[in-house]
C-alpha cells in the first residue's frame, strides 16, 4: 500500500451481548456488554479494522454507527491512506464545529478513534507487520498485564479466579459509599503474595475529602495506584492536593481527551500513571504520540481499556510499541465480545500478555461466535 491508495468501503457494526450479571461501577451499571467494530478498506482490497467506545451511556453503541453513517462516512470515502495521523488531523479539524453544535465532542472524538486504529491496522497489514512493529522495530513480544473490573464486593473471589488464570495484579473498583471499603483494600492487599500488587479505580466517585480519608486508609497497604479518585475534571488545586497528601501514587487519563490537555496533565505532575483510551480519544495515531511523550517526562503509560476484541489488541499493541513499566488492562468480566477473539492472551507463568505475530492487530475478522448479538450495521462505499 503507498500513498496513491484511497479508502473505498466503510463499515461499522454495533453487538449488544447479555451478561449474566451487571458490571457496576461508582457511576453506573452496565446491563450488557456493548461493542463497537468499524471496518475500512481501500481501492486495492487491503482493509483494516478498529473499534469505537460504547460503553456509556446505555444507548450509546448504536449512535455511534449511526454517527459513522450519516456523518463521518462523507469525510472518510475517498481520503488517502499514506498518513493516517495526518487523517486522524483532519477529521478532528473537519468535525470541531459540528461536535460543538450537538455538544457530542465525545461521540465524534470516539468514531474518529475507531476508524484511526482501523488505518493503522490495515497499514501493518499492508506491510506485513504487528501494528507494534510497524511504529517501534524493537518493540516486544510480551507486556506486564493487570485483571480488571474487579468489584469489591466480589473481590476475593475474583482475585482467586484471576490468579488462577495467570494474573499477578488487580485492580478493585471501590468509590460506591461503603463504609469499609479501605479496610477490605487493607486485607486484599494483606493477602497477595511478595509478587502481587493490587489498584483500586474509583471511578471519579469520591470528592477531595472522601478520597484524602480513602488514601489515609490504605496508605499501609501502599497499594500500586488510587485511579480517579475524584472527577477528572476536578480543578488542579485539588489534584496537587490530593497528591501531596499521601504516598500512594494517583492514575487517571481515560477522561483526558486532546494532545494539548494530556500535555498539561504531564507537566502539573499530580498524575503518575497515565492511562488513554485509545477507543475514546486518539487511536494510534494519538495515543501513540502522547504514551512517547508520557515516557519521556518518567511517568508510566497504562492503556485504559474496557471494552471488545479489536480495542484491547489495540492497547496491547500500543503499550508495546510506546514501551515503558506499564500495563495492560485486562478486563476479567465475562465478554465474548472480547473472549471470542483468538488473542494470545495471558502467560499463567509470568503473568505477562502475549502479543501476535500476526499482522496488523492480529485479528482479521470478527469471530462468527458473537454474530448472534449483532444489533445494528451499515456500508458506506465510493459511488
Amino acid at each position: 500500500m503507498n500513498s496513491n491508495h484511497h479508502i473505498t468501503r466503510v463499515q461499522a457494526f454495533s453487538y449488544r451481548c447479555p451478561i449474566p450479571a451487571p458490571v457496576e461501577t461508582s457511576f453506573g451499571r452496565m446491563l450488557d456488554r456493548p461493542a463497537v467494530f468499524v471496518r475500512v478498506e481501500a481501492d486495492d482490497g487491503c482493509f483494516g479494522w478498529g473499534e469505537i467506545f460504547a460503553n456509556w451511556p446505555a444507548a450509546g453503541a448504536e449512535h455511534r454507527v449511526n454517527l459513522i453513517d450519516r456523518d463521518l462516512s462523507q469525510l472518510i470515502l475517498g481520503q488517502g491512506v499514506g498518513d493516517p495521523a495526518q487523517l486522524f488531523r483532519s477529521l478532528s479539524q473537519q468535525t470541531h464545529v459540528r461536535a460543538l453544535q450537538s455538544g457530542e465532542l465525545g461521540p465524534f472524538r470516539q468514531c474518529i478513534a475507531g476508524i484511526d486504529i482501523a488505518i493503522w491496522d490495515m497499514k501493518a497489514r499492508a506491510a506485513g507487520l504487528p501494528l507494534r512493529k510497524l511504529l517501534n522495530a524493537n518493540s516486544p513480544d510480551q507486556i506486564p498485564a493487570y485483571a480488571s473490573g474487579i468489584h469489591i464486593g466480589q473481590a476475593e473471589a475474583k482475585i482467586a479466579r484471576a490468579r488462577e488464570a495467570g494474573f499477578k495484579a488487580f485492580k478493585v473498583k471501590v468509590g460506591f459509599g461503603l463504609r469499609d471499603e479501605a479496610q477490605v483494600v487493607n486485607a486484599l492487599a494483606g493477602g497477595l503474595s511478595s509478587e502481587e500488587t493490587v489498584f483500586a479505580d474509583a471511578n471519579q466517585g469520591f470528592d477531595l475529602v472522601q478520597a484524602k480519608a480513602f488514601l489515609t486508609g490504605v496508605e499501609q497497604s501502599q497499594i500500586g495506584w488510587l485511579e480517579e479518585p475524584i472527577v477528572a475534571d476536578a480543578p488542579d488545586s485539588d489534584w496537587r492536593s490530593l497528591a501531596v497528601s499521601t504516598g500512594i501514587p494517583l492514575a487517571g487519563g481515560e477522561n483526558i481527551a486532546g494532545l494539548a490537555e494530556f500535555k498539561r496533565i504531564i507537566v502539573q505532575g499530580y498524575l503518575k500513571f497515565l492511562q488513554p483510551d485509545a477507543a475514546k480519544w486518539g487511536g494510534v495515531s494519538g495515543c501513540f504520540e502522547i504514551g512517547r511523550a508520557i515516557v519521556t517526562a518518567g511517568r508510566i503509560y497504562c492503556p485504559h481499556f474496557l471494552g471488545g476484541g479489536f480495542g484491547i489488541a489495540a492497547s496491547a499493541e500500543l503499550l508495546a510499541a510506546v514501551g515503558g513499566p506499564g500495563l495492560l488492562e485486562v478486563d476479567v468480566n465475562p465478554n465474548p465480545l472480547r473472549s471470542a477473539f483468538d488473542l494470545a492472551g495471558i502467560d499463567q507463568n509470568s503473568g505477562n500478555w502475549h502479543l501476535s505475530s500476526d499482522p496488523g492487530l492480529g485479528c482479521a475478522s470478527i469471530p462468527y461466535e458473537i454474530e448472534s448479538y449483532l444489533s445494528h450495521k451499515i456500508e458506506c462505499t465510493v459511488r
